[in-house]
């Protein structure tokens, strides 16, 4: 018989031999789906997903050349926007809330009127629509009595308990008061118009700014007498101020028509205010109007600053370059900051940013704006450097860190 201890010795595990096959599949596939569940988070963007958006590249803006132009010519800064506010009706100046230089805002009061009148207009016209509701409440407490009076005189009727003419005047008294509800009614409707009358009359004598700006004139003081048209005379002012929009500060200048075909839209300018005759601005063509003036045999040309500058002041004297595209490179100033299209430009609360790419992702970048914002390509001063990409449009609303795709 064998010795069981010889079995009991051969029991002993081999720690050379691979292992199962269905461990080594696991080993393969734990990697593989941890790397593929990584690439879809990237792809749709984390939690918020991905957003579709359209970009841009920051781009440095040209130089200003100092060589020669194809042509030369004088003008004077405009303002695009100015009003000079006046009232709608005629007035006594209570109060004048702005002064020369001062910046105002949308719908900013800049002055009162006395109101006297028209504050003691309104209370009549509440007092009579207060009145035409009492009375109208009257009229309908007749017509429930009346109506009351004609149901009874109708039963009293068919029971023949009563004359036809009792009936009849029953009836009568009913029609009345109903037609007179009717009119009272009317008479509410008549006395609410006529309050909302008078406290639009209210509102017209306070003076607010139609648009945001500077006020560049002050034109009445309080106490003087102020009319929507000229009342004759020197003794009564025509408008209160008036104010400039400063962004819409533009050059226009007089072309000898014999030379216009060397001016197009679009063309690049140089242009050399009179009271700084060293600061060359940079400036392009934004129309020429489509007519000529047949006694100077000109043609009015509006040109658009690139760059916007406090130094920049309405109704002074400007001289402009006008540059062709093969003007020699001669001596150039380089512009300071990048161009950037004028659909990226965004603002809030916070002032003015951009939302540029990093690495797939979008960061709000704020940045300084140096010249008119309704173009296609803008100047920024400052926030930017050229060669970077920045977002035009989106699909959706972006926020700080959102994943991005580009079509």
């Amino acid at each position: 018989m064998a010795d069981p201890s010889e079995s009991i010795h051969k029991l002993k595990i081999d720690r050379s031999a691979p292992p199962p096959a269905s461990g080594r599949m696991w080993l393969l596939i734990a990697p593989a789906a941890v790397a593929a569940a990584v690439v879809v988070w990237l792809l749709v963007g984390g939690p918020g997903g991905a957003v579709f958006v359209e970009t841009g590249v920051a781009r440095k803006p040209p130089s200003v050349a100092a060589a020669s132009s194809v042509l030369d010519a004088s003008g004077y800064v405009v303002a695009r926007r100015q009003a000079t506010i006046s009232s709608k009706v005629t007035g006594k100046v209570l109060e004048v809330l702005v002064e020369e230089g001062m910046r105002v805002e949308k719908d900013q009061i800049v002055a009162r009127l006395d109101d006297t009148t028209q504050q003691a207009q309104l209370s009549v016209a509440q007092a009579q629509a207060d009145s035409a509701r009492a009375a109208l409440d009257e009229i309908a407490a007749q017509l429930r009595n009346a109506r009351q009076e004609r149901d009874r005189q109708r039963d009293l009727a068919a029971r023949g308990l009563t004359s036809q003419a009792s009936l009849d005047g029953a009836e009568a008294l009913h029609d009345e008061f109903a037609a007179r509800l009717g009119t009272g009614r009317e008479n509410v409707r008549v006395a609410e118009s006529n309050v909302l009358l008078a406290r639009d009359a209210l509102s017209n004598m306070t003076i607010r700014a139609p648009f945001s700006g500077m006020v560049v004139t002050k034109n009445a003081q309080p106490g003087e007498m102020i009319s929507p048209i000229s009342a004759g005379g020197g003794f009564t002012r025509t408008g209160i101020c008036t104010i400039i929009d400063n962004d819409s500060l533009e050059v226009e200048v007089d072309v000898n028509e014999a030379y216009i075909q060397r001016v197009e839209s679009g063309q690049r300018v140089s242009a050399v205010l009179d009271a700084y005759p060293d600061w060359r601005i940079p400036a392009e063509v934004i129309a020429i109007i489509p007519t000529a003036d047949r006694q100077k045999a000109t043609v009015r040309v509006r040109i658009g600053f690139l760059e916007r500058d406090e130094r920049i002041l309405r109704d002074m004297g400007v001289k402009v370059s006008f540059l062709g595209a093969g003007t020699p490179a001669g001596p150039a100033r380089a512009v300071q900051g990048v161009m950037i299209p004028g659909a990226a430009l965004r603002a809030d609360a916070g002032g003015d940013f951009v939302w540029i790419v990093r690495n797939g992702v979008v960061e709000r970048r704020p940045v300084v704006p140096g010249g008119p914002r309704d173009r296609p390509q803008i100047l920024v001063r400052s926030g930017l450097v050229a060669g970077d990409t920045i977002v035009r449009s989106s699909e959706e609303p972006l926020t700080d860190g959102q994943a991005i795709k580009t079509n």
